[in-house]
């Protein structure tokens, strides 16, 4: 899939049950369009979408199922459960969160990410981090690939973004390590997609300014009605 996808734009097609494109038939002609626009590759979430945009794209599809667990602040494939549930779809690549918070019931990402191999051991393992620490410890554990999908959405990446100062967040964490990096969270224009791949990330993925209109038209309101 890494061949697949390298250079590239992948469009996160997700839709949680509180918003109104909820529906794996939705998500499934969302990745139809996102193929038709070129992109290479999907992220999705929860087996029913999976299975859905592999019936009506060939593109490579990066599998998560969130899921919330009391005691802890992790929700992108957060256990063992959902890892076997994303080993039986056809998902290329299985993404989960890899940063420095609590996991449920105490366990370690060590751990975890030694349970995930042995349940799905023909998917590819992507880390979602947020923090340069967490992208070198994740390379040192063995995953396949780190994505910056949750920088800005820890405590400890409070207020950054990847394309802040020149993306100097990015550049720090392509020179420090050597499996592929995949830009997320925030690239939210053509420009900043562009602007990654020159820097060196392996692909690009892109969801909400594409994929929820809901947040697009608001964009385009508050612009309108801004004092």
């Amino acid at each position: 899939m890494l061949d697949q996808v390298k250079g590239g734009l992948i469009v996160s097609c997700q839709a949680l049950e509180n918003e109104p494109l909820h529906s794996s038939f939705i998500m499934g002609r969302m990745a139809r369009a996102a193929a038709e626009g070129g992109a290479v590759g999907i992220r999705a979430n929860t087996a029913a979408d999976i299975n859905e945009i592999a019936q009506n794209t060939d593109l490579p599809i990066i599998g998560i199922v969130k899921r919330d667990y009391e005691g802890s602040p992790i929700y992108i494939t957060p256990t063992l459960r959902e890892i076997e549930e994303l080993a039986g779809t056809g998902c290329a690549m299985i993404a989960f969160d890899a940063t420095d918070r609590p996991r449920y019931q105490g366990e370690t990402l060590g751990d975890f990410f030694q349970k995930a191999r042995a349940a799905a051991p023909g998917k590819l393992l992507m880390a979602d981090i947020a923090t340069l620490e967490e992208a070198v410890r994740a390379e040192r554990l063995g995953f396949d690939c780190v994505s910056t999908t949750l920088m800005g959405y820890t405590a400890q990446s409070a207020g950054h973004n990847i394309a802040d100062d020149d993306f100097s967040r990015l550049k720090a964490i392509l020179a420090a390590v050597h499996i592929p990096v995949i830009a997320e969270g925030h690239v939210d224009t053509p420009a900043k997609a562009r602007r990654c791949i020159e820097l060196g990330a392996h692909a690009v993925v892109t969801g909400g300014a594409i994929t929820r209109p809901q947040l697009i038209t608001k964009a385009f309101t508050d612009a309108i009605y801004a004092t």
